[in-house]
């Protein structure tokens, strides 16, 4: 069997034997539930109800008229409690809607739903962007925006990204395997949108039992291909995986779409199924719990706006306190200091590592061994990227491509000095942006 990858790249521990055979399980919602206006790319929304309103599960709670946004729908019926500061994962504090769940769960009326034979694409577009769908890998980028490229971009390639290659995170390995349909049948409005398209999902080896089942459901769905990809990171990473599956490389500065292609995360393409299918907006995660201190670890479908506290709690609590708090994960998921701050759209994962686990060694002088240059998936010079920013000179770092870097992390893993590499060029793309 061929298994498909990409140029360079590295082979962490995969650290998934916690959680990947916990099957989902459905937490029951809090009695607080706490929504951050700011969670996709684009233009902020303001809140559409106010303090001592009622709400239904499914209501749109903010919005904006700009088009690079989407609305935020409540997921549980109840009464707006406060609008005000409230942390986000991101370690800010930003304008958040606070929910008193009534224990209701009394539905909002579903988002007008049709045969999508039925449908022309703007329509199908609008009902994706009134869901509130972003991409779930954790970029957060407006979905229906993605499904609507410039005329002159002509789409002839859809990809499912199937790698989930960080470690720990198992979640898209279980709605694989256990919502297969809701994948392929989601995959299926994309086509409907893209008809001359070529579909594949993209699935690691070590998720072999994913490739045997969707391989086998695949068969009632024609003009869908699943692909069996080498393990290895960061295999899921949009023009790692293009790669992957079909050998071109998006140009420097470039969009998949200036190659005629299109990736989405599998929880995105389950929640264009239940939008379609089901006229529900995005209003539950699936996110993996892991690390050495949870005492239960597994795949939680949680509520957006839940705490990630009362999900630690439901999963049986903490052995000891966490050294780490990671949302995503270890190799580009984002630190944290609070458990009480929600899950949110791009939540993948709740990592708590223990002082061993998350163990960061001095750095010392770096010994030109060339390791990071080995293992960076986009052909970068990490150790001169780091030597440019350490000496402030922007200039050097914008020859030396440093917008290319999607910040995954192979350099720092591979480095025996140990060097901040990640952190140095995330600043150092910052201040070069500025010096412009």
């Amino acid at each position: 069997m061929q298994k498909l990858t990409f140029k360079k790249g590295i082979h962490p521990n995969d650290r998934k034997e916690q959680t990947k055979t916990c099957s989902i399980e459905v937490l029951t919602p809090p009695e607080l539930l706490y929504f951050p206006l700011g969670q996709h790319i684009g233009a902020p929304i303001e809140p559409v109800v106010r303090v001592g309103d009622k709400v239904l599960m499914g209501q749109k709670i903010a919005d904006s008229t700009a088009k690079m946004t989407v609305p935020l729908h409540s997921s549980v019926s109840g009464v707006v409690k406060d609008i005000g500061l409230y942390l986000h994962p991101s370690g800010i504090k930003v304008p958040t809607i606070v929910i008193e769940n009534d224990g209701l769960d009394t539905p909002a009326d579903p988002i007008n739903i049709w045969h999508i034979d039925l449908l022309d694409s703007d329509e199908i577009i609008q009902i994706i962007r009134e869901a509130g769908i972003v991409g779930m890998g954790g970029a957060g980028f407006p979905t229906h925006i993605k499904l609507s490229p410039p005329l002159d971009k002509h789409i002839s390639r859809i990809i499912v990204n199937g790698a989930e290659c960080e470690p720990y995170l198992t979640s898209d390995h279980r709605v694989m395997l256990e919502t297969p349909e809701e994948v392929l049948e989601g995959l299926l409005v994309v086509k409907h949108l893209f008809p001359d398209a070529k579909a594949y999902i993209g699935v690691e080896e070590n998720k072999s039992d994913a490739i045997t089942l969707l391989k086998q459901r695949v068969k009632a769905y024609p003009g869908i291909e699943i692909l069996t990809l080498a393990k290895k990171y960061p295999q899921g990473a949009e023009k790692q995986l293009i790669y992957a599956v079909t050998g071109q490389e998006v140009p420097s500065g470039g969009l998949p779409m200036d190659i005629g292609c299109l990736v989405l995360n599998i929880d995105t393409v389950s929640s264009l199924y239940r939008a379609l299918a089901m006229g529900q907006p995005l209003m539950r995660r699936i996110v993996t719990v892991s690390g050495n201190l949870v005492e239960k670890p597994g795949n939680y479908s949680v509520r957006i706006g839940t705490p990630f506290r009362h999900i630690i709690d439901s999963a049986g609590g903490l052995k000891d306190e966490p050294a780490k708090i990671i949302m995503g994960g270890p190799m580009m998921g984002v630190a944290g200091y609070s458990l009480d701050v929600p899950v949110v759209k791009g939540t993948s994962s709740i990592l708590l590592l223990s002082k061993e686990e998350a163990r960061v060694l001095p750095e010392t002088p770096c010994i030109r061994c060339g390791k990071c240059v080995d293992a960076c998936p986009m052909n970068l010079r990490p150790l001169l990227l780091n030597a440019y920013v350490l000496a402030e000179q922007w200039d050097k770092c914008k020859k030396e491509n440093i917008f290319d870097c999607i910040e995954c992390g192979c350099c720092s893993y591979s480095c025996p000095a140990k060097r901040h590499l990640v952190q140095s060029i995330r600043v150092g793309k910052q201040r070069t942006k500025n010096h412009r």
